[in-house]
């Protein structure tokens, strides 16, 4: 008997030790807008006053001698969704300016989401890159279709820094980057569930430079992977739209 209630007393304080180190679901609210959005990249607009931010700050690999400090934020309506992100960078490089070129070499923010709530491990991913080029593909069990460049015309972006830089730039410098993306670019390649209220998307937010001189990889919710990898839906966490 008293072997029993020790046996019980270690599983007791194993699951407690367990609870405490796990860590916690991902979940963002998504406000709904009211209006119209100028997408100018203009982080201190109204619009986004009162809307809360998600931190991109889990590092995936080696931790980078500097440290991005990087936040977004994210809104939708009837039509669109939209997105801002503001990060404090430094060691900034801005080669790719060709549409689906490989901008995650580059100072670059990331959206994957999966817009189809009985399909979570079918997904989009949107990678924009500090001068405002962008790449876009969806991603159906295990076939990836890149979107065209003419289909993307329809998402507006906006960005503080050049769309091309000739060496990086070495000093901090905080930049910012906005985006529209309508829904019925979405539409022409998956089945989405139609955002509004208690609607929930799967998603990730991330900020990359793999090829600057300072490469890291940072994760809104948590990838649980040994080497930098974006491309894994299980982990994405939970967007809820208001």
């Amino acid at each position: 008997m008293k072997k029993i209630s020790s046996v019980l007393l270690f599983a007791c304080v194993f699951m407690l030790v367990c609870s405490f180190s796990t860590d916690k679901p991902a979940v963002y609210s998504v406000k709904k807008l009211k209006g119209a959005l100028k997408i100018d990249a203009n982080w201190d607009k109204a619009q986004w006053k009162k809307v809360k931010e998600i931190p991109i700050s889990n590092f995936m690999g080696d931790i980078p001698a500097f440290r991005p400090v990087v936040s977004g934020k994210m809104m939708y309506d009837n039509d669109n969704l939209y997105l801002i992100y503001k990060v404090e960078d430094r060691h900034v490089r801005i080669q790719m300016d060709k549409f689906n070129s490989s901008v995650s070499t580059d100072a670059c923010v990331e959206f994957f989401f999966s817009p189809d709530m009985e399909w979570p491990l079918r997904y989009f991913n949107l990678e924009i890159n500090a001068g405002g080029t962008a790449l876009m593909a969806y991603h159906k069990d295990g076939k990836r279709i890149n979107l065209s460049e003419n289909d993307f015309k329809i998402v507006e972006i906006a960005h503080t820094l050049p769309k091309k830089l000739d060496k990086e730039i070495s000093a901090p410098v905080t930049w910012y980057l906005e985006f529209k993306l309508p829904l019925e670019l979405l539409k022409k390649y998956a089945n989405i569930t139609q955002p509004k209220k208690g609607v929930n998307w799967k998603a990730n937010f991330y900020k990359t430079s793999s090829r600057s001189s300072n490469p890291h990889y940072l994760t809104w919710a948590v990838v649980q992977n040994p080497k930098p990898q974006f491309h894994l839906p299980q982990f994405f966490g939970t967007i809820n739209f208001k």
